[in-house]
């Protein structure tokens, strides 16, 4: 069977974790040691190395420091016996160092690391280098901004350093295995990876709207280029922001979408429901959630109905109001310190606040096809995989119905069901009309 590749990596990484844990316990107990500091103990080299674990150590030029923290979170996963070194148990009160940190699984048998641990390891009883080490564990660090680590914060601790330190599946996937495993959809992700098997030439848009959409692309292609190369990111915001508005069925989702398959991103689309909360704080939390986890990463944030959370601020005349505004402000700052790519969408565009609309890259009106665009939407939708009875003309259905390219796509379903439903292989005019008739009906219109 072939080597998984990385496997060297780790091997080389766990055994200098190995020879700085060894040295650290001589030390600490003052016995017999070659060396005067656990610095001495220099890290392997990583340069030409094209494992994930090693470009997961230069995305973030992690020092010595932050290489034995992101070890010790893996070693429970990869090679467990190693921290075997740190259940031995103290003589003179019969249990084990409290100064070890560490905690006892459910099933596990082994030693599992808290904060304390890390401590431990790279300070010993050094009061200084301790509280040095203590900015890694701050929220700010990428070890918690960007979820590479977990901390249960959950649990009822006694001190914030006893904390279990673990890393994320995410994490731990993409160092083994060197896949970037995609997010589950909860509470703490409220977002929803959204796909299509449908191309460019299935979506009628307008001439000017394809041009936005191809800015967008150029940016998410060439950004390096104009940010470094160039060097306008002296003046230009790292990042692009985009509005997309217009009617209902107009292909917003779509064209989001489309644009992620085209330029290799995932697109994520957030659940306002779980965002959104009636508790002061929470709504600002559950989206820093979001950004946090999406920081350095391939994806593309769609937020659908966006003015839900994105909406016009009000005059200040109670509390709620207020929190409102604030809410409003939060969200204004940190969309505009984030980094990737954002797409909003709303039916009507005056809904958002004006502040987020003067911080868009682009801002793309989705109107409602001509009657051309409503007869290629027809012919792109029944493209002669099914059968279609001659009495249905696309041009006398563009001309005499103005529908959407969403409320086509119901009107084909409808006009689909309707066929099988009478035993037939073959869509008619009427199965259409049927569909026509019941998709007004639902925009409250009429024949």
């Amino acid at each position: 069977m072939p080597a998984i590749k990385g496997t060297d990596s780790l091997d080389n990484e766990i055994d200098w974790f190995c020879r700085v844990l060894d040295t650290r316990i001589r030390l600490y107990f003052e016995q017999t040691c070659d060396y005067d500091s656990i610095d001495e103990m220099v890290p392997p080299q990583l340069k030409g190395d094209d494992s994930e674990y090693a470009r997961l150590i230069a995305m973030y030029d992690f020092d010595f420091d932050e290489r034995m923290i992101l070890i010790l979170a893996l070693i429970p996963h990869l090679r467990p016996q190693v921290l075997d070194t740190l259940l031995i148990t103290n003589s003179n009160t019969g249990r084990g160092y409290v100064e070890f940190g560490g905690w006892k699984g459910k099933v596990h048998g082994g030693f599992l690391p808290t904060c304390e641990t890390a401590l431990f390891l790279l300070a010993g009883s050094d009061l200084n280098r301790r509280i040095r080490v203590m900015r890694y564990f701050d929220e700010s660090h990428p070890f918690h901004h960007h979820g590479l680590l977990t901390f249960d914060d959950e649990a009822t601790r006694e001190t914030i350093f006893s904390r279990p330190l673990g890393a994320s599946m995410e994490t731990v996937n993409r160092c083994t295995t060197g896949i970037c495993q995609k997010p589950d959809f909860s509470a703490k992700f409220p977002a929803t990876r959204i796909k299509s098997t449908l191309e460019w030439d299935d979506l009628v848009l307008a001439p000017e709207v394809m041009d936005e959409v191809a800015n967008v692309s150029a940016w998410i292609k060439h950004q390096n280029t104009i940010m470094q190369t160039w060097g306008l990111g002296r003046i230009i915001k790292p990042g692009y922001r985009v509005l997309f508005y217009g009617p209902p069925g107009t292909g917003k989702s779509m064209t989001a979408t489309l644009l992620g398959a085209e330029t290799g991103m995932d697109v994520y689309r957030i659940d306002l429901s779980q965002v959104v909360s009636k508790y002061i704080g929470e709504t600002e939390k559950n989206l820093a959630n979001v950004f946090n986890q999406a920081e350095r990463k391939n994806w593309i944030l769609f937020f659908d109905e966006a003015d839900a959370l994105f909406g016009k601020r009000t005059q200040t005349s109670s509390a709620n109001d207020r929190y409102a505004n604030q809410e409003v402000a939060y969200l204004l700052q940190r969309i505009e310190d984030f980094d990737g790519i954002v797409i909003l969408a709303t039916n009507l565009k005056t809904n958002i606040d004006e502040a987020f609309a003067r911080r868009f890259q682009s801002l793309v009106h989705f109107s409602m096809p001509d009657a051309d665009d409503r007869q290629r939407l027809w012919r792109s939708s029944l493209n002669g995989q099914c059968k279609i009875d001659d009495d249905v003309c696309f041009q006398q259905l563009a001309e005499r119905y103005e529908l959407s390219g969403g409320g086509i796509t119901n009107v084909v379903r409808c006009g689909a069901l309707s066929a099988l439903r009478r035993e037939s292989d073959t869509i008619c005019h009427n199965d259409l009309v049927t569909g026509i008739t019941k998709e007004l009906r639902k925009e409250g219109k009429t024949l």
